[in-house]
């Protein structure tokens, strides 16, 4: 499901951001909706009509907090997604649901370094293994309670150990920059990588030559 090198840039604000996520070589862009923590980039009925106008080879990617199989399955209709990246606490019971409820889906599940310890990650990559396509190892942020988009890097060492021990593709966010995406790799050998501050410029827009680099960085990575 997911290709080898994976690169997928978070927090997409409008069609102009996206255009050029997609010029410096990214072909997954994620839409995080549904947030209790960041505000956030876009209102649903705009990230639907970015993602209606994506080229076929572009993945849009929903990141969301919801928990329940019912809302997760109603947003990715209503945005005509493929893939959903899951931040909450969802039960297995709800990823069983969400499974036999829409087996097309694929499910990426997040496992939050800090949030959780090493211990408490692996029994839930053993459980949820049969459940999701994948997982993303993040970061938590105490200060504010955020699991994702914090811009904080974590102990690669812990995702080291969840890329051995999953069945699934893990991919490696949290933090990641031009900067030290390539070292992040080496550490952790993730089929992936996903940015969001990392890439942004004070403004908070998303920087072109940062995107090149990081691209760039990254495909080195990888290599």
């Amino acid at each position: 499901m997911l290709p080898a090198g994976l690169i997928q840039v978070a927090g997409i604000h409008d069609a102009e951001e996206a255009r050029q996520v997609i010029d410096a070589g990214v072909r997954w862009l994620g839409f995080p909706l549904r947030l209790p923590v960041h505000a956030e980039d876009l209102s649903e009925a705009e990230a639907a009509t970015v993602i209606a106008a994506l080229p076929d080879e572009v993945q849009a990617v929903l990141i969301t907090y919801l928990a329940r199989a019912d809302e997760i399955i109603a947003l990715c209709s209503a945005l005509a997604v493929k893939v959903v990246q899951l931040h909450g606490e969802v039960s297995l019971a709800e990823l069983e649901a969400l499974r036999r409820a829409a087996p097309g889906l694929a499910i990426i599940r997040s496992l939050v370094v800090g949030l959780q310890d090493s211990a408490a990650l692996q029994v839930r990559v053993d459980q949820e293994s049969p459940l999701v396509d994948a997982f993303i190892t993040d970061t938590y942020d105490p200060t504010t309670g955020a699991s994702g988009a914090t811009g904080r890097t974590h102990d690669w060492q812990i995702s080291r150990q969840l890329v051995a021990r999953s069945p699934r593709p893990v991919i490696l966010a949290g933090g990641l920059t031009p900067e030290n995406v390539a070292a992040a790799i080496a550490a952790v050998q993730p089929c992936g990588v996903d940015v969001h501050t990392g890439v942004e410029d004070d403004t908070g827009r998303k920087c072109p030559h940062r995107l090149r680099r990081f691209v760039r960085e990254a495909t080195r990575g990888f290599r």
